[in-house]
């Protein structure tokens, strides 16, 4: 029940759906639940992927068939992470460390979080429309790798303000819990590439996906010093778009 609760507790944090809230829940942790999360979300991408390809199967529909997933994706997180990624745009815009953080606490996107915006939703679509086989695995496991990236900045860097959304995500997160899941993602790549005769695939799904999440996490804190709840989001934003650019070119 516990791990229930935690679990839905996560998926209320994380994505805007429509779930009843019949007590109130302890959102200390439950960043450990992210990567699943990040699965979930995957998976129900790629399942509207699979309708809308057996629908329209022509090759003409793959780039309509692409924004669509997108869109779902944004809608399902209700554009949390893609509204971090612009603050932290607009907040690499200015040249004093000392104003980033106050610059990203201002709700009016700025013109740089604008043009991040674009970019990362031109990326993925695009990107997604290149990858022609596989697409259900790839991106399933994108975005859980995308989001241990979030978990592993978590564990690794410190929080850079007092007070704010992103501060209870340290609470109640252990070194360990963080490499299992990294551990169990591995693990349930290369089962997979294992099953179907695809191995080599297996190991650059990981090795992108779950590099792109670690670098990304640590140019980030490297920039800013830190992390705030902004940044967390734009970890989960660029490591998606960039690995599916990654294995939309190994392709």
């Amino acid at each position: 029940m516990y791990y229930w609760r935690k679990f839905q507790a996560a998926l209320i944090f994380y994505t805007c759906l429509p779930l009843p809230i019949k007590a109130q829940l302890d959102f200390r942790g439950i960043a450990l639940y992210a990567p699943l999360i990040g699965i979930l979300i995957g998976l129900t991408i790629s399942t509207l992927d699979y309708g809308l390809t057996i629908i329209k199967p022509n090759a003409e529909f793959i780039y309509l068939r692409s924004l669509l997933m997108v869109l779902l994706g944004l809608w399902i997180t209700g554009g949390l992470h893609l509204d971090g990624a612009m603050d932290a745009a607009d907040g690499l815009a200015v040249d004093d460390p000392q104003r980033r953080l106050e610059v990203m606490a201002d709700s009016r996107a700025g013109a740089f979080g604008a043009i991040a915006a674009i970019v990362i939703l031109l990326l993925k679509v695009i990107a997604i429309a290149a990858i022609l086989q596989h697409r259900f695995w790839i991106i399933t496991s994108i975005w859980g790798w995308a989001r241990w990236g979030q978990l592993r900045a978590i564990m690794q860097y410190p929080y850079l303000k007092a007070i704010g959304k992103g501060k209870f995500h340290q609470e109640c997160l252990h070194d360990y819990q963080v490499w299992l899941i990294a551990i169990l993602l591995i693990i349930g790549n290369l089962a997979i590439g294992w099953y179907w005769q695809l191995l080599p695939l297996a190991i650059a799904i990981t090795i992108i996906s779950g590099g792109l999440a670690w670098g990304i996490g640590a140019w980030f804190a490297r920039q800013f010093g830190g992390h705030t709840g902004d940044t967390y989001g734009a970890i989960v934003e660029w490591s998606e778009a960039l690995s599916l650019c990654a294995i939309a070119l190994i392709g």
